[in-house]
């Protein structure tokens, strides 16, 4: 019930826009849109609902892409194959399926070839052919699936809200291995960040600050690096989650930790090559030579990813509570609670672009195809826009 507090209060009633933003409660309120002029042309290509998209849950779900097809699903049993280019629904799993199994889904797919994966929040995986919707295969784990799974050659891997980390068969379903880190925090942020799986390792962030390496033949422990301390006088202060998405690039592992650092760490060994204090929890995107990184009052950091020194800082998004950051060739895209996209320019921070998909929160990250980015908000809307050439 603690768990599930914190899950209310950070996650999905301070994204929900009913009201919670007033200072008698206690909590900053947005700031206010400035107005500016673009300096990019972006077009919307198409819009369609699926589902109640996230609903009340709290969770981030992020859409798939896998052959010009963006698949998208939704915690009131809604499972759609849309075509990126114009957003025509090209299958949806029918109320026969839903009506006798768990269909909340709460992990955003995971899609190679022809397997779609996803998992649900009481703890079921389904697996689906992913060019017609027909049923393949599912199977119990041991608590809510929020993080997307992960589709790695002959397996899948699931990752469950109690610190559990399943390695699964792609072919039936079967159990491979089982990772189970034990104890978890009394109290835990609304989130898990996805697995990422690199030269025979899984990496991933842990709800007690750490950094992980696991071994993807058998599940073992490879090393464990500390990126926040968990310290302070009450449970609150002492969260210290590493929810965010990771990121790998050039043999290094970037990531952010709430309470704690953003942190360059050697996927081999697990070496920390440069750590600084920045309290975030949505995860980081790396362009270029550039770490973006969102501290806890929504400002977007840009450091140099080889050192971690300041580049430039964007403070007009101040508790705009935003999505994790996504590049664009030279854009960070950022999604917020008031159903804003905004585009900033990477090499200096400056507002490029704006669009408004709704008056609901974006709290899945932007899904980047190219010149195109998929934007998904709370309740189930989701579009699809075209950066123009300049």
């Amino acid at each position: 019930m603690m768990r599930k507090f914190v899950v209310v209060m950070l996650g999905a009633l301070a994204l929900s826009g009913c009201g919670l933003f007033k200072t008698k409660d206690n909590i900053q309120p947005p700031t206010p849109l400035a107005k500016f002029t673009p300096t990019l042309t972006v077009k919307q290509l198409w819009e369609t609902g699926v589902g109640n998209g996230a609903g009340n849950s709290g969770v981030r779900l992020e859409p798939a892409v896998a052959d010009g097809v963006v698949y998208a699903v939704s915690t009131n049993g809604d499972i759609e194959a849309l075509a990126l280019a114009s957003g025509k629904r090209l299958w949806s799993v029918g109320t026969h399926w839903r009506e006798k199994r768990d269909t909340r889904y709460s992990s955003g797919p995971a899609v190679v070839g022809d397997l779609l994966v996803v998992g649900t929040l009481d703890g079921h995986v389904y697996a689906f052919d992913a060019k017609t919707g027909k049923p393949r295969w599912q199977v119990t784990v041991s608590s809510e699936v929020i993080s997307p799974p992960v589709i790695v050659g002959d397996r899948v891997l699931v990752r469950c809200n109690d610190s559990h980390i399943y390695a699964l068969a792609a072919s039936d379903g079967k159990q491979l291995w089982l990772y189970d880190r034990g104890s978890v925090p009394t109290l835990s942020l609304r989130g898990n960040g996805t697995l990422l799986v690199a030269g025979g390792a899984v990496f991933f962030g842990s709800d007690d600050g750490k950094l992980v390496a696991l071994n993807l033949a058998d599940g073992s422990s490879l090393w464990e690096q500390r990126l926040a301390t968990g310290e302070g006088r009450t449970e609150i202060q002492r969260l210290d989650d590493s929810d965010g998405s990771l990121v790998l690039d050039d043999g290094v592992l970037y990531a952010n930790a709430y309470h704690g650092s953003v942190a360059a760490v050697q996927a081999e060994g697990g070496r920390i090559l440069w750590s600084r204090p920045l309290s975030g929890y949505t995860g980081v995107a790396v362009g270029g030579g550039t770490l973006i990184a969102i501290d806890d009052a929504s400002n977007v950091w840009a450091l140099d990813k080889t050192s971690g020194a300041d580049v430039w800082k964007q403070n007009a998004l101040d508790w705009r509570w935003l999505s994790a950051p996504a590049i664009q060739g030279k854009y960070v895209v950022v999604g917020d609670l008031q159903g804003y996209v905004h585009w900033l320019d990477l090499a200096s921070g400056q507002f490029a672009a704006r669009e408004h998909l709704s008056g609901k929160a974006i709290r899945a990250r932007p899904l980047i195809v190219g010149d195109i980015a998929v934007v998904a908000d709370d309740v189930g809307h989701i579009a699809a826009y075209r950066i123009q050439a300049q």
